[in-house]
């Protein structure tokens, strides 16, 4: 049975949309305004949302914005309610995210078939989250009806790169998508001193390389693999008929996007005041969670110290002498170059 989150202040339209709901064989969670929402929301995680625009204390572009900060939130489908057709108004809603609008007044079966509508294709969308080429199949079967598994095999569009090898260079245009099925890919670029800036980390079903697609521009940074990696490639072509023919599908690639440049943001912002300590600390809990998918207790880095220098953005000398602290301080072991973090909860005090 699937949870419905219905946001509105009115008292009539909020209980009879949720009897209607109800008897349509759907969960429902109800708020008189959208700091309740947003508080429901966090706290159950309904499948749909639906909001109401005007309403005291938080409105419902407060409540989609709020809800988009949150990465867990923000591939629920959200439906604003609203008594205006104004066009401005629905703009300004879908370019915060929202997924539809209905006007006031409606009716049940438009609500339901609006309902229904989302819900399948968010059924569908989720089946990317599946590692492995099968996942980059059902992404692009589900939202295109068009089944290319076979295709990338037939073509050998599967590319396998060994350790420090460059999967493509600053300045050239982007001929394919890419798809990491294993292994590890970083990006980076260079000051005119040679000094080296990360400037993104991709691992197993993440996506590489659609930025310069989406801006029509050339690679701004350069990619090499950090171990053996396999990638899917999709050509150009077939990237641009998926993504800018289906708008779930851009939505999506726009998330993905909008999340990279806020943890860009974060890394920087690193960079430029934390401590040297701090710099380390965050550069190893950053590794840990963007690779240890499963959270092992016993997960290892297996990252040089070139690399590990260029994610914290301090020299590698700084970094093998702050490494060698934590190790006495046993906050981490070191073992044959692979790194353990050993004290996750002090490492992450250290960050407060």
């Amino acid at each position: 049975m699937a949870t419905i989150l219905l946001i509105e202040d009115n008292d009539d339209i909020r209980e009879n949309t949720a009897e209607i709901l109800e008897l349509a064989n759907y969960h429902m969670l109800t708020a008189a305004n959208g700091k309740i929402g947003v508080q429901l929301a966090l706290a159950h995680h309904p499948d749909i949302i639906i909001c109401d625009i005007t309403m005291p204390v938080l409105d419902g572009y407060g409540v989609l914005h709020l809800l988009h900060k949150n990465e867990a939130m923000e591939n629920i489908p959200f439906i604003f309610l609203t008594a205006s057709a104004e066009r401005s108004e629905m703009r300004k809603g879908m370019e915060l995210g929202a997924d539809d609008y209905i006007t006031k007044p409606f009716d049940a079966t438009e609500l339901l078939n609006a309902i229904e509508s989302r819900l399948r294709k968010s059924a569908r969308l989720k089946q990317d989250n599946g590692i492995g080429i099968d996942g980059l199949s059902s992404l692009i079967q589900a939202v295109s009806g068009k089944d290319l598994l076979d295709a990338l095999h037939q073509d050998r569009n599967i590319n396998r790169y060994k350790k420090k090898q460059i999967v493509y260079t600053e300045g050239n245009h982007p001929a394919s998508l890419f798809y990491v099925l294993k292994g590890k890919v970083k990006t980076y670029r260079r000051n005119d001193n040679g000094k080296e800036l990360i400037t993104g980390l991709f691992g197993a079903g993440e996506f590489l390389g659609y930025v310069p697609m989406l801006e029509n521009s050339v690679y701004r940074d350069q990619a090499e693999a950090i171990d053996d990696t396999e990638l899917a490639v999709i050509p150009r072509s077939d990237f641009e008929e998926l993504a800018l023919h289906n708008p779930e599908v851009m939505q999506k690639f726009i998330r993905i996007l909008t999340r990279n440049i806020l943890e860009r943001e974060q890394q920087l912002l690193s960079i430029a005041y934390n401590s040297l300590r701090k710099k380390v600390a965050d550069a190893l809990l950053t590794l840990w969670r963007k690779y240890n998918i499963s959270s092992q207790a016993q997960f290892s880095l297996e990252v040089s110290r070139d690399n590990l220098a260029a994610v914290a953005g301090v020299a590698k000398e700084s970094l093998i002498r702050t490494l060698g602290d934590f190790r006495e301080e046993r906050l981490l072991a070191i073992k044959e170059g692979c790194i353990f973090l050993t004290d996750i909860p002090r490492l992450e005090q250290m960050m407060n």
